[in-house]
């Protein structure tokens, strides 16, 4: 999930630029290309099994970070189309879940399973 809005950030990044508070300085388009770096880093980070505890705690924190972003679209959209906005309103509470996994997988207790080198399965 991670990756692929990370690479959306660039391949078409004017509905990110939408959603960047207008209380944030300097271009729109800067911070959606940050962001999408920062999307970037932490799927590789959690992607690598050496460095998946660290990517836990970024993703958390990223998380956290674009939640304004996320509110101001709420906002934005509340004229729209109904499906638009409820779909707008309904990504708010679905960061929570998203911060409760990534804290679970940089405290180790999360993460993808795979085989130990006997074959056994283990967490990574």
């Amino acid at each position: 999930m991670l990756a692929t809005a990370g690479a959306l950030h660039f391949l078409s990044p004017k509905p990110f630029d939408a959603m960047v508070p207008r209380a944030l300085p300097g271009p729109a388009r800067a911070w959606t290309y940050a962001s999408g770096v920062a999307e970037l880093a932490v799927a590789a980070a959690l992607a690598s099994p050496r460095h998946r505890r660290l990517g836990g705690r970024l993703a958390a924190g990223l998380f956290v970070a674009v939640l304004p972003a996320n509110v101001q679209m709420a906002v934005d959209w509340r004229e729209r189309p109904l499906p638009l906005s409820a779909g707008a309103w309904a990504r708010l509470p679905l960061q929570l879940p998203l911060v409760v996994e990534a804290v679970k997988v940089a405290r180790g207790s999360g993460g993808v399973s795979a085989p130990c080198e006997d074959g056994r399965p283990s967490r990574v």
